[in-house]
C-alpha cells in the first residue's frame, strides 16, 4: 500500500524519467520505450494486488471467518478477475496477441491440469484463461516463493492450495500435501502442476537431462528426445495422477512466452508485438495407465507430444517473423 502511493505521487516524475531513458534508448538504437511500460505495469500490479486484498476482506467479512463452499467459490472467482487483470494489463502494454487452440476440452470439470511454465507472466494464464472461460476453480501446486504475493497468500489458504518447499527435504510431506490437493473434487474444479518445477531454458534442460541419465537411466531415453521442455518432475505429478483416479487429464502447452524468466528479460524489448499460441489436449480417465512404469512411459509420450508441437509453433512463429515487411 505504501509503495503504491509513493508510485502514484511520483508518477509524473516516474514516467517523465522514463519518457527521457525511452526516448534517448530509441533513437540510439530504435529500442521499444519499454521504461514507460515497465513503471505503467508496476502501478497496475500494485492497484491489482490492493484491490484483491479488498475483495479478500470483504469476502472474510461475509463469511464472518468461517470455511464454506460459497467462500470457497468467491476466492476462485477473485483470483480469476485478478489474474485476468494482471494478464490483460501486460496483453495491453505490451501489445501481446493470444491464439488459444481447444480450451473448450478444458470443460466439465473435474479435470487435472499439467501446464509447461516458461515464464512470469504465464504463471497467471490458468486463472485468466482456463477458470474465467469455464469458471472452473483451480487448485494449485505453487513454489512457496508465490506468497510473496498478499492475494495468492491469503486466499491461497482459503481454498486448496500446496506451496511447495523444494528445498524442505521432507519429500513425504510435501507429496501427502499435493495428494489431498486431488480429493474430493468438485465439478466445477480442477487441479493444476507446472510438472516441469521450474522456468524452462536451454541450460537447464541441459542439466537436468544429465541428472536424469545419472540418477534415474532407465528413464534417461525419454528425457533426451525433450528440446523445448523439460523433463517432468516425477513425484507431484504421479502423485495427483495416482490420487485422482478416474479424473480426466489435460495437458497445456504454450509459445511466445519463452526467455521472459526475470523483468530484466522483459526490460530487453523482446516482448512488446509478441503472438502467444496456446493448445491444449484432453485426454480421458480411462487412458491414464495404472501401473506407475506405463503411466510413466504414458506421462513422457504426453510430454513429447508437446515439446514437438512446440518445436513447430516455433518454428511457424520464425516464418512470420521474417515475412513481415
Amino acid at each position: 500500500m505504501a509503495l503504491f502511493v509513493v508510485i502514484t505521487l511520483f508518477a509524473p516524475l516516474l514516467l517523465a524519467a522514463a519518457v527521457v531513458v525511452d526516448l534517448a534508448l530509441w533513437l540510439l538504437r530504435r529500442k521499444p520505450w519499454m521504461a514507460v511500460r515497465l513503471v505503467v505495469m508496476l502501478w497496475c500490479f500494485l492497484l491489482g494486488e490492493l484491490r484483491g486484498l479488498a475483495v479478500l476482506a470483504a469476502i472474510w467479512i461475509r463469511s464472518g471467518g468461517r470455511d464454506s463452499r460459497r467462500r470457497r467459490v468467491r476466492v476462485y472467482r477473485l483470483r480469476q478477475t485478478w489474474a485476468a487483470g494482471h494478464l490483460g494489463a501486460i496483453q495491453r502494454l505490451f501489445g501481446l496477441r493470444f491464439e488459444i487452440e481447444g480450451l473448450a476440452e478444458v470443460a466439465p470439470g473435474p479435470v487435472v491440469i499439467l501446464m509447461r511454465h516458461a515464464s512470469i507472466i504465464d504463471n497467471a494464464m490458468p486463472d485468466a484463461v482456463v477458470g474465467r472461460a469455464h469458471d472452473l476453480g483451480l487448485r494449485f501446486v505453487l513454489k512457496r516463493e508465490m506468497r510473496m504475493l498478499p492475494t495468492a497468500d491469503i486466499g491461497g489458504g482459503w481454498v486448496p492450495t500446496s506451496f511447495v518447499h523444494r528445498a524442505s527435504g521432507d519429500t513425504d510431506r510435501e507429496l501427502a500435501q499435493l495428494r489431498r490437493l486431488a480429493l474430493d473434487l468438485d465439478a466445477d474444479e480442477g487441479v493444476l502442476i507446472y510438472p516441469e518445477g521450474t522456468r524452462s531454458t536451454p541450460a537447464k534442460l541441459a542439466r537436468a537431462q544429465q541428472v536424469i541419465r545419472e540418477r534415474q537411466p532407465e528413464i534417461a531415453p525419454l528425457a533426451d528426445k525433450l528440446r523445448h521442455v523439460l523433463p517432468p518432475r516425477l513425484g507431484g505429478p504421479l502423485t495427483l495422477l495416482d490420487a485422482a483416479r478416474g479424473t480426466d487429464v489435460v495437458f497445456c502447452g504454450h509459445v511466445g512466452l519463452d526467455g521472459f524468466e526475470r523483468i530484466a528479460d522483459i526490460w530487453a524489448g523482446g516482448l512488446v508485438g509478441t503472438t502467444v499460441r496456446v493448445k491444449f489436449w484432453r485426454h480421458p480417465a480411462a487412458e491414464v495407465p495404472v501401473d506407475r512404469d506405463e503411466l510413466i512411459a504414458w506421462l513422457y509420450a504426453q510430454w513429447q507430444i508437446l515439446d514437438d508441437w512446440i518445436g513447430g509453433a516455433d518454428e511457424s512463429q520464425a516464418v512470420a517473423s521474417e515475412a513481415r515487411p
